[in-house]
């Protein structure tokens, strides 16, 4: 009978029970998101020409605002600015310099977002509240951006000003290029390096603690990360870091419009000078010209950029997933 009882356990039947599917010890779970590095660009583009068409026309506004000099719009008021632009170029003037803005925004905004993700994975060593791992990875991959973005944002801003004399994107730099040489396309840089290196820094630290916060408070949303959550947690982050470099964006678009419409020229590129020049014509409020349609851009812009971004990541993780399947 024994016999009996242990020939039925030896059946191969029940010695070839193989583990469950979802059984896989041999895995390590990546403290990081998984995709690769093309999928971040391609998220990270996707994003940046999304919310920069998106909000082109509250950035033209704030151009007007911020370029000092004879340009017919000299008023620091929102309607004001805007009534001036609609009056004197009609609904399309909101769009000039669209075209720069598209070139531009796309592959400065993939090595933005791959940039950061590479660093935030090396910085942080997989501690998602690393606040200063965010920070020091948003300064690199802001340094990397505008390498590739400033010279179509300053194409883009001297498009925007009232009556500018170019007839389009390729006309502009093609005049700059042949008027004034390679170095006008970076002639802010420095100061737009200066400006975005604490904007981002700020930026992200605050979006990944403002979502971290937001999943803790709301754990339902902790699983699938809601569309909410990351609207939110980056429009929180878009205009606090907004409102902070406001006065180095003053500079930076003086810089970029100089000697155009009329603007002020500076003798140096020094951002010194530039402050001198701002406070001593306008005052220190000057500093702060288009701060409320820079925070009016960059709070919805953010939100926009990141709901994007992370939809996209989303979509590559669940594509790798569907692929992969079940096989290790």
């Amino acid at each position: 009978m024994a016999t009996d009882v242990t020939a039925k356990f030896q059946n191969p039947d029940f010695l070839s029970v193989s583990p469950p599917p979802d059984f896989h010890p041999e895995i390590n779970v990546s403290a990081h998101d998984g995709l690769k590095f093309w999928q971040f660009m391609i998220a990270g583009s996707i994003a940046g020409c999304v919310e920069h068409m998106a909000m082109f026309p509250v950035d033209t506004v704030k151009t007007h605002m911020q370029a000092l000099g004879s340009c017919p719009i000299k008023s620091v008021g929102v309607r004001q600015a805007l009534r001036s632009i609609l009056k004197s170029e009609g609904l399309s003037g909101l769009y000039r310099g669209i075209g720069a803005m598209g070139l531009g925004a796309g592959p400065a905004h993939a090595v933005y977002f791959s940039v950061y993700e590479v660093c935030k994975k090396f910085f942080s060593r997989g501690d998602p509240s690393n606040s200063a791992a965010h920070a020091i990875s948003g300064v690199f991959a802001t340094v990397a951006c505008d390498a590739v973005f400033t010279p179509m944002d300053m194409v883009k801003q001297r498009l925007q000003l009232s009556k500018s004399a170019y007839k389009g994107v390729f006309d502009c730099a093609k005049r700059v290029m042949r008027e004034e040489g390679l170095g006008a396309f970076y002639a802010s840089y420095r100061t737009t390096v200066l400006m975005n290196a604490p904007f981002t820094a700020v930026h992200f630290a605050t979006y990944e603690a403002a979502k971290r916060g937001l999943m803790e408070f709301s754990p339902d949303s902790a699983n699938d990360e809601s569309l909410v959550v990351h609207a939110t947690a980056g429009a929180a982050a878009g205009a606090l870091a907004a409102a902070i470099t406001t006065p180095l964006d003053v500079v930076k678009t003086q810089l970029q419009c100089q000697g155009v419409c009329g603007c002020d020229r500076f003798k140096s590129g020094s951002i010194s000078d530039v402050f001198q020049a701002i406070v001593k014509k306008d005052g220190y409020r000057g500093l702060i010209r288009g701060w409320i349609p820079r925070m009016l851009f960059h709070a919805p812009a953010a939100a926009i950029c990141w709901s994007t971004y992370e939809a996209g990541k989303s979509f590559f993780q669940e594509l790798d997933s569907d692929n992969c399947g079940t096989v290790i």
